[in-house]
């Protein structure tokens, strides 16, 4: 067992993240079934290597992932970890069901409702409470709020509000794969923390004007998700059949990619060490957190973050076009 990684703090909060983080989709059973033994496995297998925090939330298998990791971090000191979880799906009973969800390999007995209200909130983190088995949690994200209603996030974050202000949570923030919107929402001062899926890696960095520049500017954190863009950058060469937003990954983005792996191939790393390493070089970014399935997959994760990565990689990437020199520091 190796020690824990650092702390690092989200926005001007008590709370924080390790620079590795644990996502717990996957272990909601997402898109197939994990078994509860293999989940359990890859919450000690991230444990063992100094990851201390978990970010999971009711619409990861309608409550499997939060029971499951709930379960997992009982055997730990309640103060040597962090965790987040999401609002704005509220689960309720299915008065249709089908017998399995969509997305999740879980029976669908319940529903997903989007509610941002106050009151749908409280709810909501009533039931991850009891879900995973807390007296608290520490950072609550509303939940792809592009996907419900306009003003779905303002609604959202203005009841987060009102459930820090009373000290029931110690940050909150936004949870989304989509940019547009948050650099308002961040100058007012609405958010501590964004949690951005895909938006800003290695093959696109469109994040950094209405994300990561606004959050630097704010004193806000960004904590980086989906950085190997759901498989585009999850292998040394692309394959032909890769995945980009969970889709098959358009012709001119696998050529961007395999010129990435290319570059990376002569600077002697990997694409996906190379993918994982980049998101955590801007100062904004606070750190990033992977979907871990297994044990073997977080070991694998373990080793790409701990690869040491070149500064001539980052500068030939510059060089080529290929990442936008202020996300490496080479403005």
């Amino acid at each position: 067992m190796t020690g824990p990684m650092e702390r690092v703090g989200l926005g001007a909060t008590r709370a924080w993240t390790t620079p590795v983080g644990f996502g717990g989709a996957s272990i909601g059973n997402l898109y197939r079934e994990t078994s509860d033994a293999e989940a359990a496995g890859a919450v000690e297998a991230a444990w063992e290597a100094g990851v201390r925090s978990f970010d999971t939330a009711p619409h990861y298998g309608l409550g499997l992932s939060e029971r499951r990791l709930g379960e997992a971090l009982a055997r730990y000191s309640r103060e040597e970890f962090q965790v987040s979880t999401k609002v704005g799906r509220l689960l309720v009973s299915n008065p249709a069901p089908r017998g399995r969800d969509e997305g999740f390999a879980v029976p669908d007995t319940l529903a997903r409702e989007w509610d941002f209200t106050l009151e749908g909130v409280r709810r909501s983190l009533e039931g991850s409470l009891e879900r995973l088995g807390l007296d608290r949690i520490d950072t609550v994200f509303v939940h792809d709020p592009d996907a419900a209603y306009a003003g779905a996030a303002r609604e959202g974050l203005e009841a987060l509000a009102v459930l820090k202000a009373e000290g029931l949570v110690a940050a909150v923030g936004v949870g989304t794969n989509q940019s547009a919107g948050l650099a308002e929402l961040l100058g007012d001062g609405l958010i501590d923390v964004v949690m951005l899926a895909g938006r800003y890696t290695l093959l696109e960095q469109g994040a950094l004007d209405d994300v990561l520049e606004p959050a630097r500017r704010a004193g806000a954190s960004v904590i980086a998700v989906a950085v190997y863009n759901s498989g585009l950058l999850a292998a040394a060469r692309p394959p032909v059949d890769a995945t980009y937003d969970y889709m098959p990954a358009p012709v001119e983005l696998l050529g961007r990619a395999n010129r990435l792996a290319d570059a990376c191939e002569r600077h002697g790393v990997s694409l996906p060490e190379a993918a994982l390493a980049f998101p955590l070089l801007h100062d904004a970014v606070a750190g990033v957190a992977l979907g871990m399935r297994n044990a073997e997959q977080v070991r694998e994760n373990i080793r790409r973050f701990a690869a040491e990565v070149p500064a001539g990689l980052w500068r030939e990437l510059v060089d080529e076009g290929l990442v936008d020199p202020r996300a490496v520091g080479l403005a």
